[in-house]
Order: C-alpha cells, then structure tokens, then sequence
C-alpha cells in the first residue's frame, strides 16, 4: 500500500470526497474564520450538519444538536448552511471530474467514482491522475479533496477514508485483503450499526475475524446475501460495480428543508412564514441540481415530539417554488385542522419521487401565460447567483431579524455580514 505511489491500470477507480465539504464551502465567503473551530448548522435548537477539522478535533459531530456542540466546543462559530451554493460548488466540480474521464459515478452532492482506465495513457498512471483532480479542485473551487485509488469500489472508498484529509491513498491490488483485514468490520463500507452489532455479538471484531470463519456462519447471522458479500470482501473478492451515469438521479431521492423554531408556536401567520421560507429553500435546491419533484410532503413536530407527516402527488413535477408553497401549504391546513391551537417544534418540508430535467419538461395549461411564476423563480436564481442568496427573498420574509428567529436543522442561506434588500 502507498501513498501516491505509482500505480497499474488494475488500479483504475478513484473515489474522490470533499473534505468537510459544507464547512469548507462556508469558509470561501469567511476567510477570515479559517483555522477556527467552525458548526455548520442550525443555531440554538438546530443540529449540526457539519464541522471543520478544528471542530471535530475538539468532539463536535455531525447529527448532533448544536447545544450539545457548543458545549463540547464553545468557541465554535455557527454559520447558516447555503446549499444553493453547495449545488453550484457540486455542479463545479462534476464539470471537473469530466474533465478527467466521462466514467463517473455520483454518490452525492461531495462524493463520486472516477473511472480513470481510458485516461492512463494520456494523463498517466491513477495516481497521478489523482494529484492532479485534488490541485484542480483545489484551483477551482478553493476547496480540499481526498482520493482512494484502488481497483474495487469498497477499497477505493474506504482508502479515502485513509486519505483523510487531504490527501492520496493507493491500495494496489496485491495489498488489498492485508488492507481490508486491518480494518474494523464498522470501518467496512457496507457494513451499518446493526450489521456490526451482530457481528460483535459473534466475537467478530475486524475483518481479519470475518474472514477466519465459513461463509455459512455469516449467512445464518445477517442473511444469505449480506453474509456471502461480507465473507467475499473478506477474501479480497468484490463484485460491487461502479455504475456511471446511473447514480447521480439516486443520489438525490429526496430533498428536505426543516426548522426547529427557537420557540414552540401555534401562530398560523407564524407557520405560514416560515413554511414559505422552507418551501423557496427547497424549490431553489431543486432548480440547482437540475431536479423537480413529483410528490411535495410536509412534517410537523410539535411541542410533545409527537411527529405528523403527510404528501401530496402532484399532476406534473415541479420546481415552481409557487408550486411548492402551495401544496405545501394545503398539506400543513390540513394537519391543523384537527388541532390548529397546538404548539408546533418543527416545520418541514420534503420533495420525494424526483426526476432529471432531462426526463421532464414543464406542460403549460391551456390559456395560461407563457411567462409566469417559473419565469420568476429563474431571475430570482440569476439575482442570487450574482449578489449571494439571501439578497432576494419573498417579501412576506423581509421582517426584523429579532421577530419569531427559527434555527434551521438543514440549515438556512446567508451568514454572518449579509443583509436583505
């Protein structure tokens, strides 16, 4: 195993992932930050969605409430995620990759597959090429990347992990059953809590253990084919296929937007705001990755935690954020309508049954305008992409910023320095 070294073409997959991505993102617009602790995420009752390299050096999670990692690390500054800007940044660095080879496979919006074999002779061996993807994300984009080089999915993936941060993995084919059977089984990519429960259960500790046992003892455990799978990898035998073209649609089965508000609230003017808020964040998003959505759903925590949840087909998909807003709207009456003088938590909303846009394109109705509220929403994003994402909203948002505050699980646009006009 290496660290750069040259490669063969056996070593023909790269799996790239932005280090820190969101955080890392977030920084571009606040250098002066940079080297500080750093929680992307909600503020108050939101969670974190991620931290920088200081932060996580000092306890802070992804996932975890922001309370709770502001505690561990009370020096963090919070700072409101913009995920406008992270499918632009995405979008870019796709356009990167594509540079290098058209074999790619998208895992999500920070990770992907790179399928490098027709590019050796041009280029060079893998991991050069690797070098040269990190300096031209980092040339690009300002931000960092890692790369696992390997000749299996599984290996490549979790070669990066050894990469981290910043840097090159390579794991020749020779080396790989050595390499994975250093590992945990909950280091494996693949392997999930439950599944290692089971095996620590079985006094199955590391993939060395695994490996010492028959297939069949696996199989009982987790089930003919996760067990045979595991048992394989084990071996240095992986069937699992990179598939371009094909996953960046599964990538992105669903987009949501939530807020946890800083205080509970039954105020219908109040929800409808803020329901607003969620639905422009979430038709933006969609409109960034070149998505629309079939099924618009809503989600209501209230004050007890009692969670409600309720979805609407629409006729057509869509990224309309009138569109949106107004499903979104007729769902959220309906589930207040049994109660509307009960607190509510949480708001959310969810766009689930996406479609590319290269699947779909939007019907007009007979005798409707040719021009109207998708014309809107595209000048809106044209605005947005010039002067920043928080420069343009729905007026009904356009309030005092110490009037009804939420924080957002997902987070919101903006940050610190920005104003709205």
């Amino acid at each position: 195993m290496g660290e750069g070294g040259r490669t063969t073409r056996e070593c023909r997959l790269l799996h790239v992932d932005m280090d820190c991505f969101y955080a890392s993102v977030m920084l571009r617009d606040h250098p002066d930050l940079v080297g500080a602790p750093v929680i992307v995420g909600g503020a108050d009752r939101g969670v974190v969605l991620s931290a920088n390299y200081p932060a996580r050096a000092a306890g802070v999670r992804s996932g975890v409430p922001t309370r709770q990692a502001l505690r561990v690390c009370p020096d963090a500054v919070v700072l409101a995620p913009d995920f406008t800007a992270f499918s632009e940044v995405s979008r870019a660095v796709l356009a990167i990759f594509e540079e290098f080879t058209p074999q790619i496979q998208v895992l999500s919006l920070d990770e992907a597959y790179l399928d490098v074999a027709g590019a050796v002779r041009l280029l060079g061996p893998p991991d050069r090429i690797a070098e040269q993807v990190r300096a031209r994300v980092w040339d690009d984009q300002g931000i960092r990347c890692s790369v696992g080089v390997a000749a299996t999915p599984t290996v490549a993936k979790m070669a990066t992990n050894r990469a981290k941060p910043d840097g090159v993995c390579v794991v020749p084919p020779a080396e790989a059953v050595a390499f994975l059977r250093g590992h945990r089984v909950e280091q494996v990519y693949g392997v999930g809590p439950r599944t290692a429960a089971v095996l620590h259960r079985l006094e199955l500790h590391t993939v060395a253990d695994v490996a010492a046992v028959p297939p069949e003892v696996l199989e009982a455990a987790l089930g003919r084919h996760t067990g045979r799978w595991l048992w394989q990898l084990a071996h240095g035998r992986d069937h699992r296929a990179v598939e371009p073209g094909r996953s960046q649609q599964r990538a992105e089965r669903s987009m949501s937007n939530e807020s946890t508000f800083a205080a509970d609230t039954a105020d219908a003017a109040e929800l409808a705001r803020h329901l607003l808020r969620l639905s422009t964040k979430l038709a933006g998003r969609l409109r960034g990755a070149g998505m629309a959505a079939r099924t618009i759903g809503v989600r209501v925590r209230y004050h007890d935690f009692a969670t409600l949840e309720r979805s609407r087909t629409l006729r057509e998909p869509t990224d309309v954020t009138h569109e949106v807003f107004a499903a979104a709207r007729g769902l959220l009456a309906a589930l207040r309508t049994a109660d509307p003088t009960r607190p509510v938590r949480l708001l959310g909303v969810r766009a689930t049954g996406l479609v590319t846009h290269d699947r779909w394109q939007p019907q007009l109705v007979l005798g409707e305008r040719a021009e109207g509220w998708a014309d809107l929403d595209r000048a809106i994003d044209r605005a947005a992409a010039r002067f920043g994402g928080s420069m343009v909203r729905p007026a009904t948002l356009v309030r005092p910023p110490e009037a009804g505050a939420a924080t957002s699980e997902d987070g919101g646009g903006g940050g610190p320095g920005r104003s709205t006009v």
